[in-house]
């Protein structure tokens, strides 16, 4: 029954969230500082993460492909898949879970703990809508960029890995990017990190906004966040790959 009481709380929270603004120019500025804080201060750690995942894929790759038989344009065409497919949506979503669900459901936690949210509501303000609607934008907004920045920087370092290791050319590297592509696993894993940017704010400020008492409870709710975000992301990841891919 807890199950489906946190369902019910959770869809009951979003119908709040999504009621008409009062003013939609405080709303957009509020989205731009989310831009600024979720997104743009995440480029750092995606980047650095593509590129050594991106070198990592593309090693791997060529020691598992040393027959012979197989052609050295396979180990560009597997990083470019597995970037594209998977690491560049999947796994970027799991580092923001991480980094931005935590930082939602601290920041909306403390807020409750404190009672500024309860100010917020005296004062006839919808706390729902002001405090989680413009994240919920600017993380499903910027989430996008963020993919296809990783794709490329990923891609990236794959063939710096590979040419400095000496296990692909360039030129083989490149054909095997170019080989075989499907313009549509873009997409797919556009529409991935879109569902999984909404899920891991949404689910990250129900359990700051529904945080209660002081500060090991704000962490508590903050560690719950990341846990549900995460399990909801890999959940949700099968359910898109059968449907956009079967």
């Amino acid at each position: 029954m807890g199950l489906f009481y946190h369902i019910g709380r959770y869809f009951i929270l979003l119908f709040r969230v999504f009621a008409k603004p009062e003013k939609f120019s405080i709303y957009y500025r509020e989205t731009l500082k989310e831009v600024q804080k979720l997104g743009i201060n995440s480029m750092g750690i995606v980047v650095i993460i593509s590129v050594f995942m991106g070198a990592v894929i593309t090693i791997q790759t060529a020691y598992n492909t040393e027959n012979p038989l197989l052609p050295t344009y396979l180990i560009g065409l597997g990083t470019r898949d597995s970037m594209i497919l998977e690491f560049s949506s999947t796994i970027v979503a799991l580092i923001l879970a991480g980094k931005i669900g935590s930082n939602i459901a601290s920041e909306i936690g403390t807020m409750r703990v404190t009672e500024q949210i309860d100010a917020l509501e005296i004062m006839g303000v919808n706390s729902a809508s002001y405090l989680i609607l413009p994240k919920i934008l600017a993380s499903v907004f910027f989430a996008p960029f963020l993919s296809i920045l990783s794709m490329f920087v990923g891609i990236t370092g794959g063939w710096l890995a590979g040419i400095s290791v000496g296990v692909v050319t360039t030129e083989n590297y490149v054909y095997g990017i170019q080989y075989a592509f499907i313009p549509f696993y873009i997409t797919y894993s556009l529409i991935k990190i879109i569902v999984f940017a909404f899920l891991i704010t949404t689910i990250s400020a129900y359990h700051g906004y529904y945080a209660t008492g002081g500060s090991l409870e704000v962490g508590r709710s903050s560690t719950k966040a990341v846990v549900h975000s995460s399990i909801f992301i890999l959940l949700f990841n099968l359910i898109l790959t059968q449907l956009l891919l079967s």
